[in-house]
Parts: C-alpha cells; structure tokens; sequence
C-alpha cells in the first residue's frame, strides 16, 4: 500500500470520526433541550411541593397549646342563653367510658328564642339542680295558686353549679343524632335521672372535633372542663350567676319550662 493511500485512509477515517461526535452532540443538544422545554412547562416548584404539609392528625390538635380562658370578659350576644328540662338518659359513656359523667336535656329547648341552630361545639355556663351535693332529688314544690304567696314558690333546695356541655354530633363516636350532654363541675356519688335542670349558656369554649383515640378526646375534655372553670371565675360571669340565680333555682316543671323549653 502506497504512502498516498494511507493518508487518504487515514483522513476518512477521521472524518468519519468527528462526524459521529457531532452527531452525537447533536442529540445529546436535543434530549436536553427537551428536557428544559418539559420542566418550563411543569408548575413553579412552590406549587407542587415534594412534600406537601400534612393535615395534623386529631392527636396532634389535641395536643396544641390552648387559651386558658374563654369568651370576653362578660358575657356578649348571643350569650347568656336560658335552657331548661327534665334530666334524661343519654348514650351512657360519660362515666362508662370517659370519666366524665354527663347529664343529658332535650335538645327541643334550644328551639326557644330561635336558638335551634346554636353551633355544634363545647360552652360554659351555670346549671341549677333541685338536688342535694351527693346528687339526691329533691322534691319540687307546686307553683303557688293564685292565693298563695309567689315567695318560694317551685323552689325547694338545690344548687347552681359551673358547668361545661358539649352540643352536636360526637364524630367521634358517630352519633346518628345530635345530643346535648352537660358536665357540672362537682363530684356527686348519685345519678340523678329525672331531676330538673336549668341552665345558662354562657359563652364558647371550641368547636366539636374528631379524635385518633379515646385519650386524646379524654385530654381535650379535662381541658375543656379547666377552661370553663377558670372563665367562670371572672366577675362578669359570677355577677350574671347572681342576676340569673331565681331562673337557675326555681324547678316548677312545666309551668316553669313553659318559657324557655318543652
């Protein structure tokens, strides 16, 4: 093979050599852009996180700091709220399950001065009982005639109590109806079903919630229970007690009731 041939072989060879590598640049150039046209097209990066923040779990919520008191200082519209009925018996988890007895009332009460649709959540307020402190029914007295003195009349004994009620569904346990369940903030060693009970809406503690287990909703509810407590310390609220104390106090059935339930 001649010298000439061998450069000529040589140069094509290189030629071919660097016409593969553009070739290849060529597509590497394209893929790439490609590549940026897709991610121009995708969302801003704040939009479509990697990982999005997580909803908190009930746990979690029940477990965030709270105010410890509730409302304004005084009482403010649509507060204070009268209620009255018969006591009656509800789901039986207060003590069963929770710890926490309650004392259920008709929820038809609320449709008295238009307050049917009163949110679902936790409140506060004042509850007369005609019971003693260990939770035994006191008898009512009839309502005076009309040549007897109004003085006592319907009231015989009993007490007003701080108290925290719980109105709505109970996701929790998924009620199918809505219930009106009251904690009063004393320890009785009696129930006392068919006992007469007023009571006075004060104010909002929170709105209902779910929860991931039974201790998490107990927590909720001790706190719950210490809120309504200290919030019905303030003066404004010992004042209303005062002011409210013959609606609270006075169990004359149905004539009684007749203004404020069914």
């Amino acid at each position: 093979c001649s010298p000439t041939a061998s450069l000529t072989a040589q140069r094509a060879s290189n030629t071919l050599l660097e016409e593969q590598a553009q070739s290849r640049a060529k597509i590497a150039l394209s893929s790439k852009a490609l590549i940026d046209k897709q991610s121009f097209q995708l969302s801003p990066p704040h939009e479509h996180a990697p990982f999005p923040p997580q909803k908190p779990t009930p746990r979690q919520m029940s477990s965030r700091p709270r105010s410890p008191l509730a409302g304004p200082p005084t009482p403010s519209p649509p507060f204070p709220i009268p209620l009255s009925g018969p006591i009656i018996k509800g789901f039986g988890r207060g003590s069963r399950d929770l710890g926490i007895p309650t004392a259920n009332i008709p929820l038809a009460g609320l449709s008295v001065g238009g307050h049917e649709g009163l949110e679902s959540g936790v409140y506060y307020g004042w509850a007369g009982l005609n019971v003693d402190s260990t939770g035994k029914i006191i008898p009512v007295a009839p309502p005076p005639s009309s040549h007897q003195s109004d003085e006592g009349g319907g009231k015989k004994g009993g007490g007003i109590y701080p108290m925290v009620m719980s109105l709505g569904w109970n996701p929790f346990y998924a009620n199918t109806v809505r219930s009106l369940e009251i904690h009063i903030l004393h320890p009785f060693t009696t129930d006392f079903y068919g006992a007469r009970m007023n009571v006075l809406i004060c104010g909002f503690v929170r709105p209902e919630r779910d929860y991931a287990d039974v201790e998490a909703l107990v927590e909720d509810i001790q706190t719950d229970i210490e809120v309504a407590r200290r919030s019905l310390e303030r003066e404004g609220y010992q004042r209303l007690k005062g002011s409210w104390g013959e609606f609270l106090g006075r169990f004359e059935g149905e004539g009684h009731e007749g203004g404020v339930a069914t």
